[in-house]
């Protein structure tokens, strides 16, 4: 079988950071090849160098078998390489064939030839099994057929290899399958397939074969009939690694977090949150599951005031919090684990002691004229040991930490002011294997201490094993309730996708 991919001793540094580390990676026209590894093994920088994304700083590219300098994105496409990213790089407003042309228009002299770019792509959608409708904004259509649109597009210039980046990280299972399904007819047809993710199952689903990368090396390569997902598991950190979350019994409390009917608009008066309606008990984890942009975020920052309804009510602990600041809502016993820990969860150019006491340091280190200085560091050095935080000094930068470290920070901070409720959204989004199995146990250790915690994951696998009661969010509304053992992942992504939105199996 010939060689689509060969990369030889591929380098690639960053200031501070060895992200290729003299890579050599083989992969075989016509197979599906996936590439797996923790947040930062260097997955993602080893195909923006094939991509024409980044240079190299070493090594040798050949396409099937001839040596290749990649120095821009253009240059990929003239090789036949494509990529799609993992956030999606498409304008809502156009049309599904406007996006596709877009940047590869078709022209009969100097006009625009559009007749010809609709036969094209519908020749393409035809060969391959993709049904889209071309005259609609992509605004309008659902996440993975937004994802087909951006296959269409490397396939639209021609690709031969298409490189994609974690398709499945905000697909609903159906759409898994029918991703999967739409890879495997562009196999049959000849194509290259390069498969970057995190999800063992799906890899061990769909790939020929597999190949491993850790602290920006490989560790190897195997044919993916002859490894487990333990097996990849264990390459991937460097030791065994424990599959399944232990959730001990724990005894249920009274209602602590409760939402009524709660909207919330967006400026052009769009509801984001539309009545929607939840509870959380004391020693309960709600996960949240559903497709991102369903109103998770909104969710979130409504809970802790970041956002403001306009209709509804929250009630923490029997007191209704509309209204009321961030800090005030902090002050009754709310803590907020934020997706975007580098834009909510820390203040990046302040060392690590300062942002350990963010929104403590009034009640706990403020003694007049001022900040106990020696007590607040003293409380970050205790933290740092108590979660195995990994830097030198708390004199340090906190932007200097890894992603994992710079979580722990936040997950000590925001657990040390004794929450009776946790808001955790996507607490382990970019975290290694061994960095979520800590968050996971933080939180479970607070479950049994009584905290009621609103959990908000675009992993299902993960909502369904730590939660123990799942709602569905779609459209801003919560359609559909389950225990985790009374329901499948492909049963939670009916509801995912708006289906079925009768009552779920929890009274």
């Amino acid at each position: 079988m010939a060689t689509a991919v060969k990369l030889k001793e591929i380098t690639k540094r960053f200031p501070g950071v060895l992200a290729n580390d003299s890579i050599d990676l083989e992969v075989a026209a016509g197979e599906i090849h996936a590439i797996v590894g923790e947040n930062g093994a260097g997955k993602s920088t080893l195909m923006k160098i094939l991509a024409g994304l980044y240079q190299p700083d070493a090594g040798e590219i050949s396409i099937f078998d001839r040596a290749q300098m990649i120095n821009s994105p253009a240059r990929a496409i003239e090789l036949k390489i494509g990529m799609v990213h993992q956030h999606f790089m498409l304008i809502p407003r156009f049309t599904v064939l406007d996006n596709i042309m877009l940047g590869a228009e078709r022209r009969q002299g100097i006009m625009l030839d559009s007749r010809l770019a609709r036969q094209e792509v519908t020749a393409l959608c035809r060969q391959y099994n993709f049904s889209l409708e071309l005259d609609k904004p992509v605004g309008e259509i659902s996440v993975g057929q937004s994802q087909r649109v951006e296959i269409l597009k490397v396939l639209y210039r021609g690709a031969d290899i298409l490189v994609l980046d974690e398709p499945t990280a905000v697909l609903a299972p159906q759409e898994v399958k029918e991703l999967f399904h739409n890879l495997r007819r562009l196999k049959e047809a000849g194509k290259t397939i390069i498969f970057i993710s995190h999800k063992l199952d799906e890899v061990l689903d769909i790939a020929d074969r597999v190949t491993v990368l850790r602290k920006g090396r490989v560790v190897g390569t195997a044919t993916a009939d002859s490894v487990s997902k333990s097996d990849l598991a264990q390459m991937m950190v460097g030791r065994p690694v424990v599959q399944t979350i232990e959730k001990p019994e724990v005894s249920i409390g009274d209602i602590v977090l409760s939402i009524q009917e709660l909207t919330v608009q967006e400026a052009e008066g769009k509801a984001v949150l539309n009545e929607l309606s939840l509870e959380v008990y004391g020693g309960e984890i709600y996960g949240v599951a559903g497709i991102e942009g369903n109103g998770q975020k909104e969710l979130a920052e409504t809970v802790i005031g970041l956002q403001q309804p306009t209709a509804g009510h929250i009630m923490v602990s029997g007191n209704n919090i509309n209204g009321l600041s961030v800090a005030e809502i902090r002050n009754l016993g709310v803590a907020y684990i934020s997706e975007d820990r580098h834009r909510q969860g820390l203040i990046l150019p302040m060392k690590v002691w300062e942002n350990m006491i963010l929104g403590l340091q009034r009640r706990r280190f403020y003694r007049r004229p001022g900040l106990e200085i020696k007590a607040a560091q003293e409380f970050a050095r205790e933290k740092v040991k108590e979660y195995s935080i990994s830097l030198s000094s708390v004199q340090q930068q906190v932007e200097n930490l890894s992603g994992g470290n710079q979580q722990k920070v936040i997950l000590a901070r925001e657990l040390a002011a004794q929450p009776t409720v946790i808001v955790a959204a996507q607490p382990t989004r970019g975290l290694d294997i061994g960095a979520a199995e800590f968050v996971h146990r933080q939180l479970l250790a607070k479950r049994a201490s009584g905290c009621a915690i609103l959990f908000i994951s675009a992993d299902l696998d993960e909502v369904l094993s730590l939660s123990d009661r799942v709602g569905v969010i779609y459209n801003g509304r919560i359609v559909a309730e389950f225990r985790p053992q009374e329901v499948t992942a492909q049963e939670l992504g009916v509801y995912m996708l708006g289906g079925n939105k009768k009552a779920g199996g929890v009274a």
